[in-house]
């Protein structure tokens, strides 16, 4: 029952004029922030953390902002699972760096395409796969209720899901030597993002237990990497995606070097937008040995 009660409220929220979406998500964004909860505890430490350089007021209103554009892309998604995702698709303008996916794809040996997890990341899959044939990372919900739906809905622009599975490691190589490209969302712990190991380098200056495989198949594929996000524009009825180019060393052969020039990278998005990204994940859980979590109870009270 409870199940059911999903499936058909997030189709229910999918043919919800996407107007009354925008206001639902002001509404439980500004309630998220008014209101004690853990998504505003992290996201304050996050923010605290990764921006210093912002002054409280700062902080504050950024906070205030990422909850609410946050909640208003959470609500978007089932639109990008259920139905054709065409009819968003008109919604999105060109940004910065078009040219460098079109110079990459033209070499033949297929794209790496990363991005954080920045604006509206659902719609943005369906908007690769008009460029290029894209194999994406896919790791499955944690309700499994959902695995069907997000794995139809992602499926729908003809994107191949690669299991985080030695497996899915084959998948994604073919479709790099065919051409094509392989997207990935590269800014978790990898034991979130699916596993394949991870190294810590410093994500906006602090320790970040990072992914590896990207560095490791722009080591062993010589394919180019591009950084992109899709931002969602005032009003929320239209988007605009940006492309920026990897930072140097991105394919080091010390692996630790290569992640640290991967995030880099993920910072230079997420500075560009700071309030439309997912600062309420906790990025910093996995420590160092001798160092603590950020995140215990308590912690992150004040702005």
């Amino acid at each position: 029952m409870r199940d059911k009660i999903i499936f058909y409220g997030l189709r229910g929220l999918a043919s919800t004029p996407l107007i009354a979406r925008q206001w639902l998500g002001a509404l439980v964004g500004w309630l998220l922030y008014l209101i004690p909860n853990e998504q505003r505890r992290i996201a304050r430490i996050n923010i605290a953390l990764c921006l210093p350089e912002f002054s409280a007021r700062e902080r504050r209103s950024l906070l205030r902002r990422s909850l609410v554009e946050n909640a208003r892309i959470l609500l978007e998604m089932p639109s990008m699972w259920i139905g054709d995702p065409r009819r968003w698709l008109g919604r999105i303008e060109p940004g910065e760096g078009g040219e460098l996916v079109a110079r990459a794809l033209a070499k033949g040996g297929g794209l790496i395409a990363a991005g954080p997890h920045l604006g509206s990341w659902e719609l943005a899959l369906h908007h690769l796969c008009t460029l290029a044939p894209v194999t994406a990372l896919y790791r499955p919900p944690r309700n499994h209720s959902l695995d069907g739906l997000i794995r139809e809905g992602r499926s729908r622009m003809g994107a191949r899901l690669a299991p985080a599975a030695p497996q899915g490691v084959k998948r994604i190589l073919a479709g790099l030597k065919g051409g094509g490209m392989f997207a990935l969302l590269c800014d978790q712990e990898p034991k979130a993002a699916g596993g394949q190991g991870g190294v810590f380098a410093p994500f906006f200056g602090q320790p970040a237990d990072s992914m590896v495989l990207l560095c490791r198949l722009a080591r062993n594929t010589g394919a180019p990497v591009l950084f992109w996000y899709l931002e969602r524009l005032p009003g929320g009825r239209r988007y605009r995606m940006h492309w920026l180019p990897a930072p140097e060393g991105i394919d080091d052969p010390d692996i630790e070097r290569a992640v640290t020039a991967m995030n880099r990278g993920l910072e230079a998005c997420i500075r560009r937008c700071p309030e439309q990204y997912n600062w309420s994940y906790k990025r910093f859980y996995t420590q160092p040995e001798g160092r603590g979590t950020p995140y215990h109870p308590g912690r992150g009270g004040s702005a």
